[in-house]
């Protein structure tokens, strides 16, 4: 009741997160049942007038909420993708290779710090503080690959990282065969896995690399570790740099448990990792870019190929309202209905 009130507030209103919109439309676009009994219906149960009200009655509450928005009222903590009504909620991450790590990883040093095994730590801090602010009662807990249990399945999941250092999400790519994008690997890439969509019009998305001017060459004789990691930054002898990265921002249903969810925030290097995540946690285009997802996918599951500019190896939060940073779009609605 405290959350109802603060959006009914005359003195400080706060803005109800758009799933709650999608929730009251789908409550009032069903006729109650015989008995009377109120409940919120499955999406799959509408029938095809109930979906076309339902519609109906979400963009406008989006719209009605974005009118008010743009007058200045703020919004609540949480947000449609990150905030849940119920948990648990497990972050799975990718661990770092062996030859990456720090020796503080190493269980028998007396500093030894787990976190040091982790990869992809900066999209771990970022979405690991926003995930807890926006649901203060809910369990978050974060695990490597190796360390996931069916309970954490049951849950909601969030897996970060590609193919290559987390086998959690090279499973769950093929559990989640309605997903038409897969991450591959290709012989020009030693460090990272390239994008593909299927079906019709199927292409390969890839980063973007650029000459480096601002440097003289350098010797690629180094110390292991950076032979291990940087391997696609030298070309013919040339240090590159990398100016495009390709983010995937995915929302399905979980395939363990269908009244839970999994999101995939996954890149090609890193910088697409963080650009995923940061498109719903950077203040600076949050607002935006939920919006542009609660209209775009009513459902609430969708795929989103994205590019993640990197300047001077800083990824830049994807803004969705610029059509060029939207490299591929999906949902299951739109496939059911075509």
């Amino acid at each position: 009741m405290a959350t109802i009130s603060s959006w009914e507030s005359l003195t400080n209103p706060k803005l109800p997160p758009t799933d709650r919109l999608r929730s009251y439309a789908m409550f009032f676009s069903r006729k109650h049942d015989a008995d009377g009994t109120p409940h919120l219906p499955r999406d799959r149960d509408l029938t095809a007038d109930e979906r076309e009200r339902f519609q109906e009655l979400h963009q406008e509450l989006v719209e009605l909420r974005e009118a008010v928005r743009n007058q200045g009222v703020s919004s609540i903590v949480g947000s449609y993708t990150w905030d849940f009504e119920r948990g648990p909620i497990t972050i799975i991450c990718p661990e770092a290779p062996t030859a990456g790590r720090s020796p503080l990883a190493d269980e028998g040093n007396p500093n030894h710090t787990k976190l040091y095994r982790y990869a992809d730590l900066d999209s771990l801090i970022e979405l690991w503080g926003h995930i807890r602010a926006s649901n203060p009662e809910l369990k978050v807990a974060h695990r490597l690959p190796g360390e996931v249990v069916a309970d954490d399945l049951s849950g909601h999941l969030i897996v970060l990282g590609g193919v290559g250092w987390n086998l959690i999400t090279n499973r769950l790519q093929r559990v989640l065969s309605e997903l038409p994008v897969e991450q591959i690997e290709v012989p020009d890439l030693a460090n990272g896995e390239i994008f593909r969509s299927n079906g019709p019009g199927g292409r390969d998305y890839r980063p973007q690399w650029e000459d480096r001017e601002d440097t003289e060459q350098e010797v690629i004789d180094t110390a292991q570790i950076e032979e291990q990691q940087a391997e696609d930054a030298w070309r013919g002898g040339k240090r590159l740099e990398l100016v495009e990265d390709v983010a995937l921002l995915a929302r399905l249903r979980n395939p363990f448990n269908h009244s839970r969810t999994i999101t995939i925030c996954n890149g090609v290097y890193s910088s697409g990792v963080l650009g995923a995540v940061r498109t719903l946690t950077d203040v600076a285009v949050r607002e935006r870019n939920e919006a542009y997802i609660a209209n775009r996918f009513p459902g609430g599951s969708f795929a989103l190929l994205m590019r993640v500019p990197v300047v001077n190896g800083e990824a830049i939060s994807p803004d969705l309202e610029i059509p060029e940073n939207r490299l591929y779009e999906w949902s299951p609605a739109e496939e059911t209905a075509g």
